[in-house]
C-alpha cells in the first residue's frame, strides 16, 4: 500500500498503475511488491515530478566467508567452502564479482568490461550461483569500486584522464596501491559502469551486491583531485549509493558497503560517512579486523589479543550511527593472522562479540581462502 500527497498532481503513478488524488493532494493505492520503485506525480500542464521509494524488508540472516574468483575455480578451495556448509557453519558465500585488481571474474557482457580486458572466464557465475542456491546457500557478489587498476590503466591511455584520480600536477594519483589504482567517484562514466556490473550481477541470480573500495584513497585531500566534484567527497560517495540503489534492488539484490572500521569516528579521512551511507543500503559492513586498530582504541589496550573486546566496542558506533534508517549492520571479521596467530579461538571470540552485540551474522575475511570452520558454530 502506497500513501502519499502531490500537491496539485491530477495523477499519480507507479508503473501501469495509476489513481487520482484527492482534492488535497492525498493518495492511496496497492501495487505489487518490488525492493524499490519510482512513483510520478503529474499535473494538468503535463509536468511531472518523481520520487523513488525503497520498500523496508527483512534480509535473511547471513554467516559468510570471502572467496575470491581463483579460489572458487580451485576444486581444494572451493570445496573446503562448500564442506563449512554442508555443516551448517555458514549459510553465505561472498564470491567476488570485481576484485582489487579490477578484474571481473567471469565473462561479463558488460561493454565496457570487454573493452577494458577486465572480463574474464575464471569462474562461471551462472554454475556458481546455481550450486550454492541448490544447497540453499545465498551468495553476495562484491564489486571492488573505485580501486580499478584495469579501467584506471585503460582510460588513462585511451585519452579518458578524467575517470582517474589525479594529483595537483595532472598525472595519476599514486598510493601505496600502485602508480595507477583509483577511478573518479564522481565521473559518471566510472559511476555507470560499477552499476552496470551490479545489475547484471543481480539479474545473474546474486542475492546481494556489495560495494568494497566505496571510498577516496588514503592521504590528504590537497595531494588528490577528482574531475567533476561538486560537493564533498563523502557526500559523493553517498551519492554514488543512492544512484545504484534503485537499479541493483530492481534487479532483485539487496545492496550494502563495506566501510572501514574508523569510518565511523573518522568519516573524512576516507569520504565514508555512516549515517549518510546507511540512507542507500540495506546493511553496512564495517571491517572492523582486530589487527587493524591502535593499541587503546575504544579502551582496549591491544586490541589484536583482544578480539572479543575490539569487536564488541567498535560496534556499538556502528549500531548507533544506523539508527534511523533501514539499514542493518552486519561486520567483517578476521580469519588472519597479522601479528597475533588467529585460529578457532580467535574466529569464535569474534562471532561471540558480535552475537552480544545483537547481530546474528558476519562476513569472514581471508585472501587465501582458508578458513578456521571450528570456530564457527553450526547454526
Amino acid at each position: 500500500m502506497v500513501r502519499g500527497t502531490a500537491v496539485d498532481a491530477v495523477r499519480v503513478s507507479i508503473g501501469a498503475e495509476s489513481v487520482t488524488p484527492a482534492e488535497d493532494g492525498s493518495f492511496e493505492f496497492a501495487v505489487p511488491w518490488a525492493p524499490a520503485f519510482d512513483v510520478v506525480a503529474a499535473d494538468d500542464a503535463g509536468n511531472s515530478a518523481s520520487s523513488t521509494v525503497v520498500t523496508a524488508r527483512t534480509l535473511p540472516r547471513m554467516r559468510a566467508v570471502h572467496v575470491t574468483a581463483h579460489a572458487w575455480s580451485h576444486d581444494g578451495l572451493r570445496e573446503s567452502v562448500l564442506d563449512l556448509a554442508r555443516q551448517g557453519r555458514i549459510d553465505t558465500v561472498q564470491l567476488d564479482i570485481k576484485d582489487e585488481d579490477g578484474v571481473v571474474g567471469y565473462d561479463s557482457q558488460v561493454p565496457l568490461a570487454r573493452e577494458s580486458g577486465a572480463a574474464t572466464n575464471i569462474y562461471d557465475a551462472p554454475a556458481a550461483i546455481r550450486q550454492l542456491h541448490d544447497m540453499g546457500v545465498q551468495v553476495v557478489g562484491r564489486i571492488v569500486a573505485f580501486r580499478d587498476p584495469t579501467l584506471a590503466s585503460w582510460a588513462w591511455h585511451s585519452g579518458r584522464n578524467d575517470w582517474v584520480v589525479q594529483n595537483p600536477s595532472g598525472q595519476p594519483y599514486s598510493s601505496h596501491y600502485g602508480p595507477i589504482a583509483f577511478t573518479n567517484f564522481a565521473h559518471p562514466d566510472v559511476r555507470r559502469y560499477n552499476i552496470d556490473l551490479a545489475v547484471e550481477g543481480a539479474r545473474l541470480g546474486f542475492d546481494g551486491i556489495m560495494y568494497d573500495y566505496v571510498r577516496r584513497p588514503d592521504g590528504s585531500l590537497t595531494s588528490m583531485t577528482f574531475t567533476g566534484l561538486t560537493d564533498t567527497p563523502s557526500v559523493a560517495i553517498a551519492a554514488f549509493l543512492a544512484e545504484s540503489r534503485h537499479p541493483v534492488n530492481s534487479a532483485g539484490a539487496h545492496q550494502s558497503a563495506a566501510v572501514y572500521g574508523i569510518a565511523s569516528t573518522r568519516p573524512d579521512q576516507i569520504a565514508q560517512d555512516i549515517p549518510l551511507i546507511a540512507r542507500h543500503v540495506d546493511f553496512v559492513a564495517p571491517m572492523i579486523y582486530p589487527s587493524h586498530w591502535n593499541p587503546g582504541e575504544y579502551g582496549v589496550a591491544n586490541p589484536n589479543a583482544q578480539p572479543y573486546d575490539i569487536v564488541y566496542r567498535s560496534l556499538q558506533d556502528f549500531i548507533t550511527q544506523t539508527k534511523g534508517t533501514n539499514a542493518g549492520v552486519i561486520p567483517w571479521l578476521q580469519d588472519f593472522s597479522l601479528g597475533v596467530t588467529y585460529g578457532d579461538a580467535e574466529v569464535k571470540a569474534q562471532i561471540d562479540a558480535t552475537r552480544a552485540a545483537g547481530i546474528d551474522g558476519f562476513f569472514f575475511w581471508n585472501a587465501a581462502t582458508r578458513y578456521h570452520g571450528g570456530g564457527i558454530h553450526p547454526a
